[in-house]
């Protein structure tokens, strides 16, 4: 099994992929359907979702509308209850709170997002929403730590739990909206229900991981004291586990938060998620960046003090500031809410703010954006010409399709072919003749794939490839994953819009990884460059996903680009973070006998740095893949023809079979490229 295994690892495999490949290139005319996958050949999958959404509905509906009906009183109790306070009241119980748990400067920090709020004018929205997320992520903690912890002490369970978590957490939530709406009618519950589905997995992934991590010595003198089993599990394992598991909750509110405007799509509630979608619809730039900071700055409040919450040990009075204990902190905050509540009713400003006092300046921005296009319209339009000539439409429909006398102002004639031929072999020969059969090989798949596009490469081939470097990198197991992952796609008839998203998602992913590396690399050299790249990280990892749409498609319009940028806006993130963070990490011991040796600093960064930095950087690849995706489907609002526009199809057309085909195969890509990322980074660690 081993030489076999040795074998088709080996460049005799890629070389027999990479020949059959252009055999099948050569026929594609005598035989089309090695290009494009039959229709007939598909499996009827939407028309028998549909069938069991109906039986679903037609037996278990009552069920889930009584469950609608209890958390519409929870949820209107939870609303009435935070807008019956002055916002100086809840003002001041937040920056209390952040000044407990971290002192002066989050403090500040606190006062300034939440009065910000205020300012603008739309405080009521803004706790309407806050409402939302105070009930689901409360909810999301319960049932995420249960499911963990079943996950923890069943493995059988795990098995079941881990890919349905995958799942939740990639299908993309335009997908879910459907069965939702289907389910528990129009209103703010279906809102509160697509929050809690995509907010629980990070709940359930750090529970099970915090549990697993506890020091066997723990649970060992916990069991010589005498502890039963319940006992062990609450006084000792959970306590031990609790920084992880406060991580998760951490992660569970800021996934709660990236779902308001979406809940608002299908909630229709009267919160800052409908504000922002109005302006969105309305295509109102200045209104829809003002009002989608709110819930960005609501989302940087709630992570920083969750985070500082877990990264400090709170189980006694020393994690405090001042060393004071709970009771004295619950009875010092509720002194206060009512000493402002107080307050409030002598200053009327304390209670409602006066509208004279506002500060809205969307028609300045408006007006901004406004004359950056109309300023730059020639420059705008060169760089979006020359990005989708030269760079986009040659991975999407190939060089053979995209060098014309209009786009490139020469033909593509039977010379130029031969040369670029000729140029490709050469290159991977070179890189054959240097040892390197895997380069040759990369450069043979990507020379052909240039030649043709993505959307123009055999799919028998791709999927055989893909299996075999699935193999290659995790074994059997992942390459088993890869195939019924991919036949899936084909057998589904979606295969066409799947190389789509991979198109874009890849050319996002690609640029991301280069720009957002060479950032995390100078802010991991330089404090001065990592300090003014957090809040600009912070900004755009907070802001609603379709905010972040709206300056793209002011100056670029409506495209293929404009939805390459949004993605690169918002999956960039990641691999600037963890870039700087591997750097960082490296130990001072290795950087210092580096250094002794003689090392320049350019060596000490591409022969020290980087390499031991790598599991990390793989890690942030990971997170940009996962971010990208997320944001695909997103991107389908402005123009392109993936999986994402089939989700939104199936959504406006009410077809719950066509939009979840279209999401499993978005979760599927996504889960692929995730395992493939792993099992990367466990061989470089």
């Amino acid at each position: 099994m081993k030489g076999i295994r040795q074998l088709a690892s080996g460049g005799p495999a890629w070389g027999a992929l990479i020949a059959a490949t252009l055999v099948l290139l050569v026929l594609r005319e005598a035989a089309p359907w090695m290009i494009r996958f039959p229709e007939g050949w598909t499996v009827p999958l939407t028309p028998w979702l549909n069938s069991g959404m109906n039986w679903v509905i037609s037996v278990f509906g009552t069920y889930f509308q009584a469950f609608s009906d209890l958390l519409s009183v929870l949820m209107r109790w939870i609303r009435d209850g935070i807008n019956s306070l002055p916002w100086a009241v809840i003002v001041s119980l937040v920056v209390f709170v952040a000044y407990v748990v971290s002192g002066w400067r989050l403090a500040i920090f606190s006062f300034a997002a939440m009065f910000y709020m205020v300012l603008i004018g739309f405080w009521t929205e803004a706790m309407n929403s806050l409402a939302l997320v105070a009930l689901s992520v409360p909810l999301a903690v319960v049932i995420g730590f249960f499911t963990g912890t079943l996950g923890f002490a069943n493995d059988r369970a795990d098995r079941i739990i881990r890919p349905t978590m995958d799942m939740m957490q990639t299908i993309p939530a335009f997908a879910y909206l459907l069965p939702i709406l289907l389910l528990f009618g129009f209103g703010p519950v279906v809102g509160l229900i697509a929050s809690l589905l995509y907010a629980v997995p990070p709940m359930v992934r750090n529970t099970t991981l915090g549990l697993r991590n506890v020091d066997a010595e723990i649970i060992e003198a916990g069991r010589m004291a005498g502890a039963t089993n319940s006992q062990l599990f609450w006084r000792v394992r959970v306590p031990s586990a609790m920084r992880q598991i406060l991580l998760g909750v951490n992660q569970t509110t800021m996934a709660a938060f990236s779902m308001v405007i979406i809940a608002s799509i299908i909630g229709g509630t009267a919160d800052i998620g409908w504000e922002v979608l109005k302006s969105i619809r309305r295509a109102l730039f200045g209104e829809s960046l003002l009002l989608g900071l709110v819930i960005a700055l609501m989302a940087m409040v709630m992570d920083r003090l969750t985070a500082q919450i877990a990264a400090r040990d709170t189980s006694g009075p020393e994690g405090l500031v001042g060393g004071a204990r709970p009771r004295t902190l619950w009875l010092s905050a509720l002194v206060l809410a009512v000493a402002v509540a107080a307050l409030a009713q002598v200053l009327p400003f304390l209670r409602e703010y006066p509208a004279a006092w506002e500060f809205y300046p969307a028609d300045q921005l408006n007006a901004g954006i406004e004359y950056v296009v109309t300023e730059f319209a020639a420059t705008i339009n060169y760089i979006k010409q020359v990005a989708f000539f030269f760079v986009m439409l040659p991975v999407k429909v190939g060089f053979e399709q995209t060098i014309t006398p209009f786009s490139w102002g020469f033909a593509f004639t039977d010379t130029l072919k031969t040369g670029y031929g000729v140029l490709v072999l050469a290159l991977a020969a070179l890189s054959w003749w240097r040892g390197s059969w895997r380069r040759a090989a990369l450069v043979m798949f990507f020379g052909i794939m240039l030649f043709v596009g993505i959307s123009g490469m055999p799919w028998p081939t791709l999927i055989a490839m893909a299996t075999l470097l699935a193999y290659q990198t995790g074994g059997r197991r992942l390459a088993l994953g890869m195939a019924a992952g991919l036949g899936f796609l084909l057998l589904a008839g979606v295969w066409e819009e799947a190389m789509l998203s991979l198109y874009l998602c890849g050319l996002a992913v690609l640029i991301c990884l280069l720009v957002g590396g060479a950032l995390g690399i100078l802010a991991a050299e330089s404090d001065a460059v990592s300090v003014a790249l957090r809040p600009f990280n912070d900004a755009l990892q907070t802001m609603p996903l379709f905010v972040i749409l709206i300056p793209f498609v002011m100056i670029f319009k409506i495209g293929e680009f404009t939805a390459l940028l949004a993605i690169i806006a918002y999956a960039i993130v990641p691999s600037i973070r963890y870039t700087e963070h591997g750097i960082r990490s490296v130990s001072k011991e290795v950087i210092e006998a580096a250094t002794a040796s003689g090392c320049t600093p350019w060596q000490l960064l591409w022969r020290v740095k980087l390499p031991l930095a790598a599991p990390v950087i793989l890690l942030g690849l990971n997170q940009t893949i996962m971010y990208a995706i997320a944001m695909l489907v997103i991107a389908a609002l402005v123009g392109t023809s993936d999986l994402g526009q089939r989700v939104y199809i199936g959504l406006g057309d009410g077809d719950f079979g066509v939009g979840i085909v279209a999401g499993v195969g978005m979760a599927i890509i996504a889960m692929l490229a995730d395992r493939m990322t792993q099992a990367m980074g466990g061989d470089r660690m």
